[in-house]
């Protein structure tokens, strides 16, 4: 509930200017604008909260400060004598992580009659897939085409694409929608069974495929739940915090960690797959995230180790609308939905300052520049915000599309006595996705042969930005990518003896790269406990 009297004084006049507004059709940024825009006010554009790596496959290459620490970081089973001859499991293909990309690639791969494992820090369904929102793209209608996505995605990346891996996820995104369809996701359909689709930024085309505003949760469930009829092995509260190769320097396994008691369990496979995630919970720069609790960039951490280069990974999306009010949920997705349904961004004066629809990176950094050198953002106890208007929804679509197109929305600002159809939100840019990762060809293998890396954890898909609806896409497409890869690999593989060599190499290459930071890497957990003050000695006074 807003309370706040400059707040009141701001949403009043956010109404007095709401009919004016809504008329308004802000015109889109030239190219030359945008990119002035971003130098200026993105974090990605800001020097000195990056550093220059000094070991490993990037040397020399620029990414966050908190990310450095990490990918040069000390290994956790560093100086260890661990037996690798007598493996606690041994299977065919072993993947890291259980959200969507890693259930897609499980199925995919128990389709192949590979004896499949996943193993996740938390559980099966705790990851990023679960809080995405808005829908997952693809190009399924009579007026538009895989090429038009293409070139939508090539040009919202900033040209930086693989296009080779672009050219995949645009290709098989209509098979993709039909595969989760058909295993039972629920998705908006209109009474004459035709899915609904709408606009996300950067799009040309209704091509956004949703479930209500709950779309990553909705596939999430599907997946989570054939992955558990179909017995594939799960062992949750399990991390793996090293990779394992063969004499051959072939990936060849993992050494796993029990969270709850510490034990370390040996995992010998003929393939391993990476799909870990992102790295919002290590929060660059001090920003909210709207990632899940375990978004910590281990898979990054654990194939940089092992010799696998990265692709990217200075790139960071900051999703435009993160709630900056209440505190209580501080940092969460609005998702860019509710914009595509008819809200517009308006500062503290009640004027539109930017279209709705731009970019990801070029609305982060609309919004930054508004509450910063522009000084008409909205004052709120976390620092400045801008109002997303909602209440324009039910103007532009009749009473009720809040409640029918975004009811997950509306219940989370009603926990706190907002109502979103009658008043606006404050919001402000959130650390929301990784679009840097482990460089993969075509087939989803790593530099390093079978290492396979599919979802959040892949670098070069999305190129420097990634639009709306894409990461929900190609979770599945790479995802089931890298299962049928490894469900075919495995056939050829022969095992050879196991090794940790590499982990010495590392420690090697950092004690003469003059490292001598004792960060334990992979992070696993973000660390939120607070420093206490010093109790007083009673007797001491």
């Amino acid at each position: 509930m807003y309370q706040d009297k400059e707040m009141l004084a701001s949403i009043a006049k956010v109404e007095a200017k709401r009919a004016e507004n809504i008329k308004l059709d802000p015109r889109r940024m030239t190219a030359e604008e945008k990119e002035v825009l971003l130098a200026t006010y993105h974090p990605d554009y800001k020097e000195d909260q990056f550093s220059r790596l000094t070991v490993g496959p990037n040397k020399g290459e620029k990414v966050p400060l908190e990310l450095a620490a990490l990918l040069q970081g000390k290994s956790r089973i560093a100086g260890m004598d661990l037996d690798l001859d007598h493996p606690a499991y041994d299977v065919d293909v072993l993947i890291i992580g259980g959200g969507g990309a890693g259930c897609a690639c499980a199925i995919e791969s128990d389709n192949a009659g590979a004896r499949t494992m996943i193993v996740t820090k938390l559980r099966i369904g705790d990851a990023n897939t679960m809080m995405a929102e808005g829908g997952i793209q693809a190009a399924d209608k009579p007026n538009d085409s895989p090429a038009q996505h293409f070139l939508d995605a090539y040009g919202g990346g900033h040209f930086a694409a693989q296009k080779d891996l672009l050219y995949k996820l645009v290709m098989e995104a209509p098979e993709a929608i039909r595969w989760l369809s058909e295993l039972g996701v629920e998705f908006d359909k209109a009474p004459d069974g035709t899915m609904i689709t709408t606009h996300g930024g950067g799009t040309s085309r209704k091509r956004m495929h949703a479930a209500r505003d709950y779309s990553g949760a909705e596939i999430m469930r599907t997946l989570r739940d054939e992955v558990l009829c179909r017995d594939i092995p799960v062992l949750d509260f399990t991390a793996a915090i090293e990779l394992l190769k063969d004499e051959q320097g072939r990936c060849a396994g993992a050494v796993l960690m029990n969270m709850e008691s510490g034990e370390l369990y040996i995992a010998r496979a003929k393939c391993v797959v990476i799909a870990t995630g992102g790295a919002g919970r290590l929060h660059y720069q001090g920003f909210p995230t709207s990632n899940h609790y375990g978004a910590t960039a281990d898979g990054l951490v654990l194939a940089y180790r092992a010799g696998a280069r990265l692709l990217y990974p200075d790139t960071i999306q900051y999703h435009p609308t993160g709630v900056a009010f209440p505190a209580q949920i501080y940092g969460a997705l609005v998702t860019e939905k509710v914009r595509s349904v008819g809200a517009m961004l308006v500062n503290a004066e009640g004027e539109v300052f930017m279209n709705p629809l731009e970019t990801r990176d070029v609305s982060a950094a609309s919004i930054i520049c508004e509450c910063s050198d522009r000084g008409k953002g909205v004052k709120t106890p976390a620092g400045a915000a801008v109002w997303l208007d909602t209440p324009m929804i039910e103007l532009k679509g009749g009473p009720g599309t809040i409640e029918k197109r975004i009811p997950g929305m509306l219940r989370m600002f009603l926990r706190f006595g907002i109502d979103m159809r009658r008043e606006p939100i404050l919001v402000y840019p959130t650390q929301h996705y990784q679009n840097g990762g482990i460089r993969i060809s075509v087939d989803g293998m790593s530099d390093i042969e079978n290492l396979y890396v599919a979802g959040e954890a892949v670098g070069g898909i999305h190129g420097r930005n990634r639009l709306m609806g894409n990461s929900l896409l190609d979770i599945i497409v790479f995802g089931r990518n890298a299962g049928r890869s490894v469900g075919e690999k495995v056939k050829s593989v022969t095992p050879a003896k196991l090794t940790l060599s590499h982990v010495a190499d590392f420690e090697r290459e950092r004690a003469e790269a003059g490292i001598t930071d004792q960060t334990l890497s992979p992070k696993l957990l973000p660390d939120y406990t607070r420093t206490q003050e010093p109790r007083i000695d009673q007797d001491a006074r």
